[in-house]
């Protein structure tokens, strides 16, 4: 029987060791929010229209969405 929080065509790891703990897992993902938002802010002080702009859009994306 499939394992079901597995995609279908990835097959099941052969040794333990090799799969990610979930606290790795988080370190490594909190890691990369973390440069991503000084990306974003970077590029916020070197383009502030067009990144004034991806704001405005990003916002007017929030208003028109709907739970």
């Amino acid at each position: 029987m499939p394992d079901r929080n597995r995609p279908s065509g990835e097959p099941a790891p052969a040794d333990p060791a090799l799969v990610e703990s979930d606290a790795e897992r988080r370190r490594r993902r909190a890691q990369f929010l973390r440069e991503l938002n000084e990306a974003k802010a970077l590029r916020e002080r070197v383009q502030p229209r067009r990144a004034r702009a991806a704001r405005m859009r990003q916002q007017m994306r929030m208003r028109t969405f709907r739970w």
